[in-house]
């Protein structure tokens, strides 16, 4: 396992001291039956610190998701769900 800090940086072989900020932090559920060496992956990935969610049954749906959050740096409106819910 590589090391890490609490400032949010890893450290180890390959793995250079780079911050890991909490506004790039992503949980992804990945679904069960999925077969992820087959490239068919689904489940649903939320922005850690806004707590916005999307379902997604592509790859490309979970990139686009990730990229919106970085680019504009909060999530996209999710309805029916609250800031911090």
């Amino acid at each position: 396992m590589t090391p890490s800090r609490d400032d949010g940086h890893v450290e180890g072989p390959g793995h250079p001291m780079h911050p890991l900020p909490a506004q790039h932090a992503f949980l992804v559920q990945v679904r069960g039956d999925v077969e992820v060496g087959r490239e068919c992956v689904a489940g649903r990935v939320e922005h850690v610190v806004s707590g916005q969610a999307i379902h997604f049954a592509s790859s490309e749906e979970l990139l686009a998701f990730i990229a919106r959050v970085l680019a504009t740096g909060r999530a996209p409106p999710h309805p029916g769900r609250k800031r911090g819910e």
